[in-house]
């Protein structure tokens, strides 16, 4: 039997504190602990209430996403919650901030955004971490080569008090994206694709590396958007071994090694890759040639097709009832179907890559009549270089909302939030029914085709605005 090691079992044999039994699960150390307003008042309170402190606060890093509006603050400096208890958790976190000397990225600060944002823009993120948040889509962070998956909020308190998780160790897979992608094809096409193809519990149990030519070809951005959505395949991370492209991402970040400790870190991190001929649980190979610019059609993110596509006819009760639900006529091609209002923005699609793909598409065009379309950056830095680039004039003189930095959209609990009935395009992760609002159909989408179709108000392939359609059609 090989001796050869992936990623994977690298980084858990790094932080195994306990190894697991039969009885118990291991005993896992954590690296870097982020947290936000949502999942962190009541292991707050349950420390508290014992008398706890926070284990290493040195290691725990907060920032304000969820709650906070994305709308600008009024004369007297009020922002305009959507609700009490929104307000309630940012004030909550600010107290817990305060109380336990934990590092806070708050209202002002020029490092606040979106957790899954501001951790590698920062330099937080690091090759070989192991990395938790309460909220599923941490598994961004393992872009880097870092072992980084969501946890829950029972869980949440035991890293702040220990230091520690227990976690049981998931099988492994690995996703080879074979060839090139075409022109005008996105990571989040990629993601989609291959949701569609094994299904959104296809990953369920897994760690899942991916790997192949079109996944070495994707910038960092690409990369985090790739395994941000390595979740909605059922996953439990999601990791790309770290090459030359993440160590030049790395170098200069605020919080990355600098000096001999970069030179230092910079010879561990490459011996994290993959080992030829390690063993993997499962393999997939997917062909990155033919992909195409992708949708999705029903109530999960597995429910994808090309944007070119027919609407397909449902084959049991529960894709009748989301075919119900989703109200695209079987048959037709999803390009007949109106669009409402369209979101740029989310952990998935909000850096500046993704906003200046849709400023492409925007530029000198106009946003049709009626489709409200809200351009939210990831984080205060992405904002200002948004700004500096001058793509927020893109979006304005298109007619599009610019907005402050924030979750938004993707979940809805911000103010943010379509109307029931609407037809919603939307760069963010998850479909399900009521996610963007109560009684909204959402169709999630790449920044590219998101853009494009606010300009048509229906759902358009964005090929022909990127001259990109004779190429890959």
């Amino acid at each position: 039997m090989s001796d050869a090691k992936s990623l994977f079992d690298k980084l858990w044999e790094r932080h195994v504190v306990v190894e697991e039994t039969a009885d118990a699960p291991a005993v896992l150390y954590i690296d870097l602990h982020l947290i936000h307003e949502v999942t962190s008042p009541q292991a707050f309170s349950v420390l508290n209430e014992r008398g706890l402190k926070v284990r290493r606060p040195d290691r725990t890093i907060a920032t304000l996403d969820h709650s906070t509006p994305t709308l600008p603050a009024n004369a007297n400096g009020e922002l305009a919650y959507a609700t009490p208890e929104a307000k309630r958790q940012v004030e909550t976190l600010i107290a817990n901030c305060k109380q336990h000397d934990v590092e806070l990225f708050g209202l002002g600060d020029p490092r606040r955004g979106i957790v899954h944002v501001i951790g590698p823009e920062l330099g937080l993120t690091q090759p070989g971490k192991t990395i938790v948040c309460g909220d599923s889509h941490t598994s961004t962070h393992g872009a880097f080569g870092a072992l980084a998956f969501g946890i829950g909020t029972t869980e949440v308190g035991h890293v702040l008090a220990t230091q520690c998780v227990l976690q049981r160790k998931p099988k492994s897979m690995r996703v080879i994206f074979d060839g090139a992608l075409a022109p005008g094809v996105s990571a989040k096409d990629m993601a989609l694709a291959m949701i569609a193809e094994i299904g959104a519990d296809g990953g369920r149990g897994y760690a899942m590396e991916f790997a192949g030519e079109a996944v070495s070809a994707l910038s960092m951005e690409g990369r985090m958007t790739l395994c941000n959505m390595s979740i909605e395949a059922g996953a439990r991370v999601g990791m790309v071994a770290p090459d030359e492209t993440t160590f030049e991402w790395m170098k200069g970040r605020d919080f990355a090694p600098q000096g001999d400790e970069w030179d230092d870190a910079l010879a561990d991190w490459r011996s994290l890759p993959t080992e030829e001929g390690a063993a993997f649980d499962k393999e997939i190979r997917i062909d990155a040639g033919a992909i195409r610019p992708m949708i999705t059609y029903g109530v999960s993110p597995d429910a994808a097709a090309p944007v070119s596509a027919n609407a397909p006819r449902p084959q049991t009760d529960a894709q009748q009832h989301a075919a119900d639900y989703m109200k695209f006529e079987i048959g037709r091609p999803f390009s007949d179907a109106p669009v409402d209002r369209v979101f740029i923005g989310s952990c998935t699609n909000s850096r500046l890559s993704d906003l200046r793909e849709a400023a492409t598409i925007m530029r000198g065009r106009k946003v049709k009549n009626g489709v409200i379309t809200l351009v939210v950056p990831g984080s205060e830095a992405v904002k200002r270089a948004a700004e500096a680039e001058k793509l927020h004039e893109v979006f304005l003189a298109a007619g599009a909302e610019w907005r402050e930095p924030g979750c938004s959209m993707c979940i809805a609990m911000n103010g943010d939030a379509g109307a029931p009935g609407e037809l919603v395009v939307s760069t963010s992760n998850r479909n399900f029914i009521g996610r963007q609002g109560k009684g909204v159909r959402t169709v999630l989408a790449s920044p590219a085709t998101a853009a494009a179709s606010a300009i048509e108000g229906r759902i358009t392939d964005p090929r022909p605005y990127l001259g990109s359609m004779k190429e890959s059609a």
